[in-house]
């Protein structure tokens, strides 16, 4: 990948025609969801640890080799880079997954995981699919075609953050008190929670769907991989956010993420960085 001191702007534009690249993506989201869901609250679900300590299931491992099978019919100069399974080949187009972003609640049938897709190209997260199949939800974007998600009735929406200006005025979400402690951020997270109308944890993809709704003004989160964000850059470019990490680089390897409607991105990193 692209290293973090050469990558442009999340938001920069790009020439070329992603169609055919957000079909495939849409495509690579329908046979992950087949796969995680054919598993979802199995009593006897295999369940596994890493050598980090977090939980890795069967259906994690069958979600991303459904992706990655498509890829190589389909896609087979691309790279891949996946949570479960590494890095295979050498890019600059690279797919990026999470399959089964969540898996604490997968893994106790709580239906709030999501699978993650991206493709990112000389660095660039430019196509973002995230799909809740247990919930009925999916969100997707990438640059230049705006960013959408689905409705009760079938068609899609397209999405716009919000129009909130002022802090005093914002809802965000800041994921774990845990998080924020083991950054060192807990001064920041105190700054943040003092100045905005409502703060809440709501956990993972959904907190920044939200706020690519129009819903919230902010997330941030630290501890991230690359597969936990890069699908999440262009729904939220897309929709009129703001995505960098928490000291406003453009870079998917800083291990944080902060999103925001836009408007108020310079104003929340003023805040969290005033001493």
């Amino acid at each position: 990948m692209t290293s973090p001191s050469s990558t442009p702007s999340f938001d920069a534009p790009y020439e070329g025609d992603l169609r055919a690249d957000l079909q495939l993506a849409l495509r690579l989201a329908d046979a992950a969801d087949a796969a995680s869901m054919s598993r979802f609250d199995a009593a006897d679900l295999e369940i596994s640890t890493k050598a980090d300590a977090s939980h890795v299931t069967e259906a994690d491992l069958a979600t991303e080799r459904a992706i990655r099978a498509l890829l190589e019919a389909e896609r087979p100069t691309d790279s891949v880079f996946g949570e479960e399974y590494g890095v295979t080949g050498d890019s600059h187009r690279q797919w990026i997954i999470d399959p089964i972003d969540g898996t604490a609640n997968y893994l106790k049938g709580i239906p709030m995981w999501t699978t993650l897709i991206a493709l990112s190209i000389d660095g660039v997260p430019r196509v973002g699919v995230a799909s809740q199949p247990a919930l009925g939800r999916r969100w997707w974007g990438a640059t230049g075609l705006g960013s959408w998600t689905n409705t009760p009735a079938g068609e899609p929406k397209r999405l716009s953050v919000s129009s909130v200006g002022t802090i005093a005025e914002s809802s965000v979400s800041f994921q774990s008190i845990g998080q924020w402690r083991d950054a060192g951020q807990l001064d920041a997270l105190e700054r943040l929670t003092s100045s905005v109308w409502r703060d809440r944890g709501y956990g993972d993809t959904w907190p920044y769907m939200l706020l690519a709704e129009g819903r919230l003004e902010f997330v941030a989160e630290f501890g991230v991989k690359e597969y936990d964000i890069a699908a999440l850059v262009p729904i939220i470019s897309e929709a009129g956010g703001r995505f960098t990490a928490f000291d406003g680089s453009h870079s998917l390897s800083d291990r944080s993420a902060l999103a925001t409607n836009g408007l108020l991105h310079d104003d929340f990193l003023q805040l969290l960085h005033s001493v």
